[in-house]
This record gives structure tokens, sequence and C-alpha cells, in this order.
């Protein structure tokens, strides 16, 4: 290969690079060719999103990249149109963010798997003690299920095929799930999620209680 050509190849797969960070989150486990190739070609790829007032998020150990705005970016988003748009994130989905970032810290700690994955009903019940009391549990699974079909959206959360992870990535319970909803807490929500966010999680989850037994929750952004 000239260098005419691996020039040509490396330009092709910038593109590409490029047009999928600005889709979505890159996961090394769906792409490992285009993965690689981001490996090789980051630099080219900081330099080249960064005249669009982006900056790239890029976890080799933990294998995800995206792209964000870059902070100065953020204070002048007045002046200049968003490429990466802020999601509102309705109260319960940012407390379910939160239940899932505090559960991946305890599995981190426990160093058992690298693949954190939870049963519906595992979710249920880490969120209901933070919910009124209802007579009707199947209201509750309903509102519950469709706060985390928003998550899989926003690509937080994979749902799984009954028994579509190897033995042993499992927690105790989602084996024997009975509907068989089985749920990836995936890695990236650390990016999102952050550690001095997550240290001020009980006071965050007072409040929290405090405002789903009464008070209007306001929306947050993603």
């Amino acid at each position: 290969m000239n260098l005419n050509t691996a020039e040509t190849a490396a330009s092709n797969d910038l593109s590409i690079l490029v047009i999928s960070l600005l889709k979505g989150v890159l996961y090394q486990e769906n792409d490992t060719s285009l993965w690689q190739a981001l490996i090789q070609l980051q630099a080219r790829v900081r330099d080249h999103i960064a005249v669009l007032g982006l900056e790239l998020v890029f976890d080799e150990a933990e294998g995800y990249a995206f792209l964000r705005a870059r902070p100065e970016v953020e204070e002048e988003s007045g002046k200049l149109p968003r490429l990466v748009a802020r999601r509102p994130l309705s109260f319960p989905v940012s407390l379910l963010l939160a239940l899932l970032r505090k559960k991946m810290a305890e599995f981190d700690a426990s160093g058992d798997a690298t693949r954190l994955i939870l049963s519906r009903d595992e979710i249920v019940e880490l969120v209901r003690v933070f919910l009124p009391e209802s007579s009707n549990e199947a209201k509750l699974i309903d509102q519950i299920e469709t706060h985390l079909n928003k998550i899989v959206e926003l690509g937080f959360l994979r749902r799984l095929k009954a028994n579509a992870a190897p033995q042993g990535h499992f927690l105790q319970g989602a084996v024997n799930a009975k509907n068989g909803a089985n749920f990836e807490v995936r890695r990236i929500l650390k990016a999102f999620v952050d550690a001095q966010w997550l240290a001020d999680f009980d006071a965050r989850l007072a409040a929290y209680q405090a405002q789903l037994n009464g008070d209007t929750p306001e929306d947050n952004d993603a």
C-alpha cells in the first residue's frame, strides 16, 4: 500500500468515525474495527471536531466513546447552535439513573464480574422505596417499564433476551426473573453520573423522596 492509498484509507476512516460519533455513542463491542480505527486516529478526530465546538470523551478501558460540547462552548451556547443537544429528563428517569449508578458503584467494588445485569423485578425494588405507596401494582410496574424504555433509548441500559448473558455475569436474582426481562447497565452511565454527583447521593435522594411525596419535580438535563 503506497502513501496516497494509506492516506485515503485513513481519511475515509476519519469520516466514518466522525459521522458515527455525531450519531451517538460508539461502543467497542459493537464494531471492533471502527474502534481500532478510533484508537489510531483519535488525535485527528479531536482536531476535526474541535472546529465544531465539540470534544471527544474516549474511555478505552470501558469501551465507549462519545462527543460533547466543550465547556467554553457551553458558556457561549446562546451564540452558537448546538450539535449535541441536551435531553430533558423527567424526574423518575433521573431517579432511576441515580439508583443504577449507585448500584454500579457497589457492583464495581465487589469485583465479581464486569457486566452489571439486573432483572426488571430488581429494578422495581430499587425504586419502590422512593415512590408513594400504591395499591395498584400493575400500574406501578407499567410506569417503571415506561421509564426503563426511556433509559434504554438514551443508551444507559440494554434490554437482554432471556439467558443472553454468559454464566456468572448476572447478579443474584436476575437468572430466575419470572418475566425474563433483564437489563445490562451500560458502563457509559459512569461518564454522565460522575463521582462528585454520587458523593451527594444520599442528600439528593432525600430531596427526591420529598418531591415524590408531594412537590412538583423539575426536569433535569442529561
